[in-house]
């Protein structure tokens, strides 16, 4: 697999030093006030402006914005700065998604950041690390989660891609499917079986795949929007070099273990500041709509906000979770739940507030907002599914957090049962 090569660190620290980061004794002495001056400041005079409405367009404006955080020593919040991240505190990481979320420039890429590479920084090799990680924060490779199969979502164990030995590489054979980001992607973090159908968790191997290499064909799926976000992807033969294998053969399970903990975690505090925008959008729709006078609308509008709030103190929990034990912990799924279904639930109300316009979707003249809360609506009716489900969250949170009994169909941290 050929991975394009990032920015040295000495080319990143100038740039860093350019745009104004300062020395490590600057940056190490300055406030957090200062600090969150700096980075508003950054992210206004830098902000790439509107998206392109051509996919590839954006595709490019998005890189090129990745490119510009990274160079510019702004990107990879919690990342170690030995791996080109900020390595910030936990005061600053939270300043930062508050700032970033607040200045609406694009987010990442793919599902690497925030699943891969903690994964990566983990149980890679050094070797693996110096060639990934980089590339993966500046943008210049996009990586995309295959976990999911047609009879193995919810019930990961029983995953059937299979990956068997052929000289110094691996020949993959199956398929994944509601692979996000994978039409766009470079690098497929992927699980696959290694040891036999029976062997469940205990013969998981987790590998990179090359998503341009012989044998790979991806397919979108287009989902209630309209749009394509998730897509199916068929491994036919595809080779993949022993030295893209994370962790050791038939040892992927505390690794999976560890990427879906990140991946509820990841961006906690950044949809927290996300949220508390919409909410304020949501409250200026009720306006419009001669509607905010209604008890029960404000009500509701309460309820949200209160839930606002305390979706920003999970984020906050989250982050000092990971920076104190290194991992966010069951108590992820908690804020993964209360999340995926505020946003369900807050959508639902916004489209009760449109009325009969809430009929109305994207491209339609007369739709509200360009169609905006519809869109919202058709998009969150997957986000108690993504990620892990509802279902498979208050089952984490039962056994983990409450310390119920176990579900014995589901499988322990250490691969027993």
């Amino acid at each position: 697999m050929t991975t394009p090569r990032s920015t040295s660190t000495s080319a990143t620290t100038s740039a860093g030093r350019a745009a104004g980061f300062g020395s490590d004794a600057e940056r190490d002495t300055e406030t957090d006030g200062q600090f969150r001056v700096r980075l508003e400041e950054f992210l206004r005079a830098h902000h790439p402006g509107r998206h392109p409405k051509d996919r590839s367009e954006r595709l490019a404006w998005q890189k090129t914005w990745l490119a510009t955080l990274y160079d510019a020593a702004y990107a990879g919040p919690g990342w170690p700065r030995s791996y080109g991240g900020m390595e910030l505190s936990f005061a600053r990481q939270v300043i930062y998604q508050e700032e970033y979320a607040k200045a609406r420039v694009p987010g990442p890429l793919g599902t690497g950041l925030g699943i891969a590479a903690p994964t990566l920084i983990t149980y890679g090799t050094k070797e693996q690390k110096e060639r990934f990680l980089r590339p993966m924060l500046r943008g210049d490779t996009v990586w995309a989660q295959g976990y999911s199969e047609p009879e193995a979502g919810s019930d990961l164990p029983a995953l059937r891609t299979t990956a068997r030995h052929d000289g110094d590489a691996y020949l993959v054979n199956g398929q994944k499917v509601w692979t996000s980001s994978a039409d766009i992607a470079d690098i497929l973090f992927t699980l696959v079986r290694t040891g036999t159908p029976e062997s469940r968790q205990r013969g998981i191997t987790y590998l990179l795949i090359d998503a341009h290499a012989p044998g790979v064909t991806v397919r979108p799926l287009r989902d209630l929007t309209g749009d394509a976000h998730f897509c199916e992807v068929f491994f036919d033969d595809v080779r993949v070099p022993l030295s893209d294998r994370i962790g050791e053969e038939n040892g992927g399970w505390p690794l999976v273990r560890t990427s879906l903990g990140h991946e509820r975690a990841a961006g906690a505090m950044n949809q927290a500041a996300r949220y508390r925008r919409v909410l304020d959008e949501l409250i200026d729709l009720a306006r419009e709509r001669g509607a905010s006078t209604d008890p029960r609308v404000r009500d509701r509008l309460a309820d949200f906000e209160t839930r606002v709030r305390i979706m920003r103190y999970t984020g906050m929990r989250t982050i000092s979770d990971i920076m104190t034990k290194g991992e966010p912990g069951p108590a992820s799924s908690t804020a993964r739940l209360f999340i995926v279904t505020f946003e369900q639930e807050l959508h639902e109300f916004a489209l009760d507030l449109l009325g009969s316009y809430g009929l109305l979707g994207r491209g339609d003249p007369h739709a509200v907002q360009r169609g905006r809360w519809v869109w919202g609506f058709l998009r969150t009716r997957a986000s108690t599914i993504g990620a892990g489900t509802a279902e498979i969250q208050r089952n984490t949170i039962a056994e983990q957090v409450l310390g119920l009994p176990r579900d014995p169909a589901m499988p322990t941290v250490d691969g027993r049962r």
